[in-house]
């Protein structure tokens, strides 16, 4: 058992300590990464939409997707913009003009579930012929509830 005494030399005094302690640091980086991670999904909806239950499992994502949502009343948004279902086909052929690595972008479909079926197989079909083949249709799994 040993007792540490301020040596005479120093007269109570320390040497100045060289280290710099980063666990602070750390723990509030992690803490901030965890308020990212539950805040970004949350980010992606734009208009809020009755969407169906599903099992399958979430699409890879590998640039950030257009979103297209029909809510129940018939109302057709692109990202946050509302358009007419007379207008959809020239924003449509828009999108279609923005390649990115000679590819057009990815389409999250997101539809109301009450919505008729016809109504939004009458989207696709724009989607397809504007050439944007490239259609996820969005559900909330049964966890996300």
């Amino acid at each position: 058992m040993s007792i540490n005494l301020p040596s005479q030399r120093g007269r109570g005094r320390r040497a100045p300590m060289a280290e710099i302690n980063v666990t602070p640091l750390v723990d509030v980086m992690l803490v901030l990464l965890i308020i990212f991670m539950v805040t970004a999904p949350l980010l992606t909806a734009g208009v809020p939409v009755d969407l169906p239950d599903s099992r399958a499992k979430p699409l890879d994502q590998d640039q950030q997707p257009v979103q297209i949502s029909i809510e129940r009343d018939g109302k057709m948004y692109v990202d946050k913009d509302e358009v007419s279902e007379e207008t959809l086909p020239d924003v449509l052929e828009q999108l279609a003009k923005k390649t990115d690595q000679g590819k057009p972008p990815q389409i999250f479909l997101r539809a109301d579930k009450g919505l008729d079926y016809g109504r939004v197989m009458s989207v696709m079909g724009e989607l397809n012929r504007a050439g944007l083949n490239r259609v996820a249709l969005v559900t909330v799994g049964k966890d996300e509830k």
